[in-house]
Formats: C-alpha cells, sequence, structure tokens
C-alpha cells in the first residue's frame, strides 16, 4: 500500500472547518495511507511481536566487502533536516545511515543504547530535578576531525526548544523540558538536566546533528535542506542527483566502528508502481513492494525453480493465458480477412498484445533473480471517525460504527493471503512485541450488530426517520424491527405474550445473521423448487443451456439490456445509451430479472433492519473518503468492506476517491471527511509521540479548531491528563499502566478503530544479506552487503559492482 505523506512541523493549514497544527513523525515507507504508532505487551510478560523480521540476518565474516546497493525510495527529499516539516521517508533513511543515533530500536521495538556514539547513558539523579548522563565513545568524531560533544547538544536542544520562532521546527517534544545541559567532568560527558521529569528521554538526540547544522536558524532553516557538509555514520552524502533521482552514499574512512561492507549505497527514487518493471530490468537491488508484485515475484521463482522460462509463464499466467485457441483463431482470421479496417485494427490489437507477452515473459526472467522478505510492519492502518460535526458527533453513532465492522475479518482479508498473522491490533498506542502492550478493545467491545442499531436507534436514527419531519412521533414497528435493545424492555412492560416476545428475538437473529437461505438463485433451481425463469436463446441442447425461449417483448427487454452489458463491458457506454437501456418498458409477459447471468442472486425485500436509517427528515449517511492512485487498491478494498458492514445495519455512505496527492492534506487535515482510512508510523515512546494524535482540540482565536495532529477531532481532558502523566513519571510500569488507561479511554471515544497491522514486503536480489523487512528494529547500515561467493547457495550471484 502506498501512502500519502502527511506534512511534519510547525505548520499552520486553514480551512473553513479548522486550524491545525502538524507536527508528525517521518513516514516509513510510502502511500496512503499515512502509518501508526506502536508501543506495549501484556502485564510484565515477554511477548514476542506478531511476526518475526525476515532480512537474511548474515555474520560479517560472511558478507563480502564491496559492491553497490541500489535501493527504491518513494521520492528525493525536499529536505535532509528530519526536524522540519516536510522532512520525509528518505530524509530519515539518509538521516539513519550518516548521523548518530544514541538510540536505535531492537526487534521488539525498544530503545536500546547504541555503542557506536555511547558508552553509557543513564539517569543519574532524580531530585531535586532530573539529571541524564551521557559518556560519548572516545572515538566519536564527526567527519570533519572534530569531537562529538555537549556542544552539539547544546545547538540542537536551542534549536528545538520552540524558545527560538526563527528556527522553522516541525517538533519540539521533550526539548522543551530541559532546563540547561552541561559539559561533564570532561569533553565525552555531557549533564542535561530537566525542569520537569521525562519519562521519554532517550528519544532525544537522535539524529544528532553538528552544531553548524543547529547554531543558528539560517543554517537550520536552509543550510541543511540540500547538503550536509559534516556528518558522523557509517556513510558519508557524497551526492544528491535530481536530474537522475539518486542519492549517493559513501564508506565513511573516519568511521571509528565496524566499517560498512558496501562501497556505496545508492537510494532511488521510484515510483512504487514501476518498482517491479525496475527490478525485472536489473536497476534495483532491493525496495519495498505491494502485493501485485510480490505474486509475480513468487511466480517467476516458481517457474525458474520448475524450469519454466518467462515466455511459458507468459502463456501459463501472463498477458498470454486469456488467448484461447478460439480466440486466436477468431483474431487470425479478422487479421487476415476482407474487410480491411477492420484488419487493421486487429492487426494492432495483435502486435500490442504480442509485445506485452514478451514484456511480461522478460520481466519474469528477471523477477527470478529477487526473493520477497515479509514481516509486519510498525504500524496499523486505522478507520478514523471526524467527531467535529455531522452525525458523527454524537459519541453513540461513532460507538455503533465502530460495533458494524467485524476488524478481525478486515484484518485477515488483508494479511492471510500473504501468509502473515492476522490478529487484528488491540491498543491504539502500541503493538504486539512492544513492552508496554495490552489489548484494551473491550472498553469499546467486539462487532455487535443488535449493538450498532441500538446504540442508532438511542441517538434517534430509526427506519424511516429520513421522510419523518422533527417531532413526529416515531413509527413502534420501524423502532422494533432496527433491532433496539430498548424494544425487548418495552415488550416486557406491555406484557407481550411470551410466544410474541420469542418470535420478536428470533427475527432479530435471523436478520443479524448472513445467509443465503431464501435467495432464489436464478438457473440453480433443483426439482421440485421454483422454476428457471426464461432465458434469451433457442430451447434444447443447442446452445448448451437448456433455457426457455423468450416471449417476443421479453426478447426487446433482454437484448436492450445485453447490450448495454456488452457496452459496459468495452468501457463503450454512453449516457443516452444507458438511459436507453434504463427505459425499455416492462414486458406483458416474462419474469423479472430473468436474464440475469447464471448464479445471480434474485432481488429479494429488504429487512427493515437492514433500510437506510434517518433522524428528524435526514438520512443517515457518511462521507468516506478513500485515495484513488494506483498504489491504493488494498486500501480501496478494505473501504468496499467497511461500506458493506456499516450497510447492513442502515448506515449509509457516501464514497469519494480523490488523488493521492490531495487525500491527506485537502481532506484528512482539512476535516473534509467523515469516514477515512490512514495510518501513522511506530514509536517507542507513545507518551510523548501520541498525545499530539490523540489530544483533545482546542478552540482557536478565531474559532476554529487547533487540533494538532488530531485529525478525528475526538479527545477528552482526562486521556490529555494521562499522557501528561505517562510522560511525568520516570517509573516504567506506572508509565506503562498510564497509556494504557489511556487507550481505554480512546477505545471507548470511538475516534478512530485500529484494523490491522500493515505489511511490509521487500523484494531483494537473493544474495542480498542483512536487509529486508526489518520489523520494529533499525537498519544497520554497515552491516548490509552481498553474500561472499562461496556462500550463495542457488541464488547464481556472487557479489557485484554495479
Amino acid at each position: 500500500m502506498s501512502q500519502v505523506g502527511a506534512p511534519r512541523g510547525r505548520t499552520w493549514s486553514r480551512s473553513p472547518r479548522s486550524r491545525t497544527l502538524r507536527s508528525v513523525a517521518p513516514l516509513t515507507s510510502a502511500v496512503l495511507a499515512v502509518t501508526v504508532l506502536a508501543g506495549c505487551s501484556g502485564e510484565g510478560e515477554e511477548q514476542a511481536p506478531a511476526a518475526a523480521q525476515d532480512h537474511a540476518p548474515a555474520a560479517r565474516e560472511r558478507v563480502a566487502d564491496g559492491g553497490t546497493l541500489r535501493w527504491a525510495v518513494d521520492t528525493l527529499p525536499s529536505t535532509l533536516n528530519t526536524f522540519q516539516a516536510d522532512a520525509d521517508g528518505t530524509t530519515t533513511r539518509v538521516a539513519g545511515a550518516v548521523l548518530p543515533a544514541l538510540h536505535t530500536l531492537d526487534e521488539r521495538g525498544r530503545p536500546q543504547r547504541n555503542p557506536d556514539y555511547l558508552e553509557s547513558a543513564e539517569v543519574i539523579e532524580t531530585e531535586p530535578k532530573q539529571v541524564v548522563l551521557y559518556k560519548l565513545n572516545q572515538q566519536a568524531v564527526w567527519s570533519d576531525g572534530r569531537e562529538i560533544g555537549a556542544a552539539d547538544f547544546v545547538a540542537q536542544w536551542r534549536a528545538l526548544s520552540g524558545r527560538d520562532t526563527a528556527y522553522w521546527t516541525a517538533r519540539n517534544a521533550g526539548y522543551e523540558r530541559i532546563e540547561k545541559i552541561e559539559r561533564g567532568k570532561n569533553d565525552l560527558e555531557v549533564r542535561v538536566t530537566y525542569a520537569k521529569p521525562y519519562a521519554d528521554w532517550k528519544s532525544l538526540f537522535t539524529p544528532l546533528y553538528p552544531k553548524e547544522v543547529m547554531g543558528s536558524p539560517n543554517a537550520f532553516n536552509d543550510g541543511a535542506r540540500t547538503a550536509l557538509k559534516s556528518t558522523a555514520g557509517p556513510f558519508l552524502l557524497k551526492k544528491v542527483d535530481r536530474a537522475s533521482g539518486d542519492i549517493t552514499l559513501v564508506r565513511n574512512p573516519r568511521w571509528w566502528g565496524q566499517p560498512a561492507k558496501l562501497d556505496s549505497l545508492v537510494l532511488k527514487a521510484v515510483p512504487r508502481t514501476e518498482r517491479g518493471a525496475a527490478l525485472a530490468a536489473g536497476t534495483l537491488d532491493l525496495a519495498e513492494i505491494d502485493r501485485s508484485t510480490a505474486e509475480r515475484i513468487a511466480l517467476a521463482v516458481r517457474d525458474a525453480r520448475a524450469g519454466r522460462k518467462g515466455a511459458e509463464a507468459a502463456l501459463a499466467h501472463g498477458p498470454g493465458s486469456a488467448i484461447t485457441p478460439a480466440k486466436a483463431l477468431k483474431s487470425w482470421a479478422l487479421a487476415y480477412g476482407s474487410d480491411e479496417e477492420r484488419a487493421e485494427e486487429v492487426r494492432a490489437a495483435r502486435e500490442e498484445n504480442r509485445q506485452a507477452v514478451a514484456r511480461y515473459a522478460a520481466e519474469q526472467d528477471g523477477l527470478a533473480r529477487f526473493v520477497v522478505r515479509k514481516s509486519l510492519e510498525p504500524a496499523y492502518t486505522q478507520l478514523s471517525l471526524n467527531g467535529e460535526s455531522g452525525p458523527l458527533a454524537d459519541e453513540r453513532v461513532r460507538r455503533a460504527v465502530a460495533r458494524a465492522i467485524d476488524r478481525q475479518e478486515i484484518a485477515e482479508s488483508v494479511l492471510k493471503p500473504l501468509g502473515l498473522p492476522a490478529d487484528a491490533p488491540g491498543s491504539h498506542l502500541a503493538l504486539a512485541g512492544q513492552p508496554a502492550y495490552a489489548d484494551s478493545s473491550d472498553a469499546l467491545g467486539d462487532q455487535d450488530t443488535a449493538e450498532a442499531r441500538a446504540l442508532l436507534a438511542d441517538a434517534g436514527w430509526v427506519p424511516g426517520g429520513a421522510v419523518r419531519k422533527p417531532g413526529t412521533k416515531a413509527d413502534t414497528k420501524a423502532d422494533t424491527k432496527a433491532g433496539s435493545k430498548a424494544e425487548n424492555t418495552e415488550n416486557e412492560k406491555e406484557g407481550k405474550p411470551e410466544q410474541e416476545k420469542k418470535a420478536a428475538a428470533e427475527d432479530r437473529k435471523a436478520a443479524d445473521t448472513a445467509s443465503d437461505e431464501g435467495l432464489y438463485i436464478v438457473g440453480d433451481d433443483k426439482p421440485g423448487e421454483r422454476p428457471a425463469a426464461p432465458r434469451i436463446g433457442p430451447a434444447g441442447p443447442g446452445n448448451g443451456t437448456g433455457v426457455l425461449t423468450a416471449a417476443p417483448a421479453a426478447d426487446r427487454q433482454g437484448r436492450a439490456l445485453l447490450a448495454r452489458a456488452e457496452a459496459l463491458d468495452t468501457g463503450t457506454a454512453t449516457d443516452a445509451g444507458a438511459r436507453a437501456a434504463q427505459s425499455v418498458t416492462k414486458p406483458d409477459r416474462g419474469v423479472a430479472g430473468a436474464y440475469a447471468p447464471r448464479g445471480t442472486a434474485a432481488p429479494a425485500a429488504v429487512p427493515a433492519a437492514n433500510q437506510a436509517l434517518g433522524k428528524d427528515g435526514k438520512a443517515l449517511s457518511l462521507r468516506f473518503v478513500l485515495p484513488s492512485g494506483p498504489g491504493s487498491e488494498s486500501l480501496r478494498a478494505v473501504g468496499d468492506r467497511i461500506v458493506r458492514m456499516l450497510d447492513a445495519v442502515g448506515i449509509r455512505t457516501q464514497v469519494t476517491k480523490v488523488p493521492d496527492e490531495s487525500f491527506f492534506k485537502d481532506h484528512i487535515a482539512s476535516g473534509d471527511y467523515d469516514l477515512a482510512l490512514y495510518s501513522w508510523p511506530a514509536t517507542a515512546f507513545p507518551a510523548t509521540d501520541a498525545r499530539p494524535i490523540f489530544a483533545k482540540p482546542e478552540p482557536a482565536s478565531d474559532g476554529s479548531l487547533l487540533v494538532e495532529q488530531n485529525y478525528s477531532r475526538v479527545g477528552t481532558d482526562r486521556i490529555d491528563q494521562l499522557f501528561d502523566q505517562a510522560a511525568g513519571t520516570l517509573d516504567e510500569e506506572e508509565a506503562r499502566e498510564l497509556v494504557r488507561q489511556a487507550d481505554a479511554r480512546i477505545w471507548a471515544a470511538a475516534g478512530s478503530i485500529p484494523l490491522y497491522q500493515r505489511p511490509q514486503l521487500v523484494a531483494a536480489r537473493a544474495d542480498v544479506v542483512n536487509a529486508g523487512a526489518w520489523g520494529f528494529a533499525a537498519p544497520r547500515y554497515q552491516d548490509i552487503g552481498y553474500k561472499k561467493a562461496e556462500t550463495v547457495k542457488g541464488a547464481g550471484r556472487t557479489a557485484e559492482k554495479h
């Protein structure tokens, strides 16, 4: 799934509905789904992540020295400063390879001291103030030879503290709590004193920039956007080539740690929709990919193992697979027939198809050199419910939407076909495997159709409500069929016979249960059941179907409908044709719906419980905004499932598909939606990083809302207090418990509904090691490389210098 990137930073976005302060952490991958947070496990339990890393780990002695690895990124970055508003995933990737990271995440998403930069880092005082002492690696130096020291810490603190508005910073969480920074006993010690306790202190100073970047507003705002004159990582930034779309990183000769195995690392800007072709052409060695590309690689590897070449594969499952002998014969006849105009068109189509088959065959041969490494990304996709105005401003309606949705079914639909664990996330603030994870979804409840209808009825949304004027007495029978729990109480109060109550309960149960019972399927009749409806075509075995001949009037209607179907199938339908097909007079004879293809369900009466709901003369309809880009097919498929689930309880949706580039900025951030699907990046520091995402929106001076990153516009004072308490305690278990309490209240408010942890699919050349789907962990760039020739088994490749 591609991602529409959310802007990061202290930037204001105005709209008629709200004013937004956005400070978004960098996205870990690309689409749309913008991506969400991580955090927690059971009480004191050491829980494994839902899916293990898949990155072909290899000891350094088994990795060849040298070579170039070409790694796909979504775009070239607008800035190389990760603390600016327009920083993106590529900015973060460059920073990870060339700048100090004092703490990195392990496979469970826990922050760990990075020994390449720190000998130690610990809280040495808590009274009267919290003091953290950093002891730096004695060999740690910037690429210009200067030692990394307290001056760099001070410059970064001053730039990000928020006190000097000349710095165009995207975020300052944590830095504003620092009171002072001092040199310790020597140049290798740095003392950081906090004005008030800060639990997430390990989140700070990663990445650490040199004082030359942070020391002045001009250097911060402009100097680090296109170049980094001084770095301190296993790689150096050599060149950003905007013409070719490449960023070249080379081995750092001043690096004091284990040297990088690769000579160079090239980050290539390749759109996700083009990565399959780029991999096949041999211009990429490593790339995050979508499901369709992963499936093609799996087919290519399977065919190669079976000794099947690309040309055979194209006929088996590529564009050539649709060419049957009959179609080929007909095509040949038309191409060389007497109708020259038609023959020319067919010959052009045959040539286009031939080229498509050849292209597919060549790509499959190229893709056979790759493997797909997969895990779960440290992020989850959520359904966001905009509670600022409209029906979703009522918590009962939001909860009804949530109770109508089967989260487990959605998770399985996305992840099971990929062979990945498919448990729906139980937390907004942590993912399975992280220390603070706990399933708090009970605060809202599982999917329950009857409960969803009851909540809607309690909020006044009932069948027939769309045509009732305010003040009109509701139809008791309609409300009963809506499945309201209140109806059971009324039955008892009115003293209805037990038999009637039992029948009503059975009716509700039947309405809640999806079943094929009672459906009439055209052509599926069994002996003695409802007779088959007449269909177009001669009777008897001549047409292979054994259907009846249609009456003349039905024949005319059938032909019109078939013509319309053909037009739709070929994409040539016009509005006039559509109107003509729809205006055919209903025949006096023949059965309505008799011309549906075999297996089509006949029309059935809609139960009252599933009828559209209304209130005070208004229908209950929600605007569902989805991205329309080619990398968002999976997201739209999830959207389709949600639409059907909501429809089952009487909630109608108006689906709007918008361009990827406008999805987030013009709809999510501005509040122009009711329902939307997007995600956020994971974090090991939910008390700090998650707070702006779930903070209660505050009124601005102009009457709009200051929502920070809370694009659902749903929050409470108590949730904010719990986040503040969690960030302010140095007791780790107490902090985790406070985060869990906050999460339970977030579930209860029903502003966002976690659906599934996002899949992470990475195509890698078969001999690439220590690279792939890392899950929570940060890449260790100096270990990435190619297997030594003697260790390559079956890959047919050795380390190459591209």
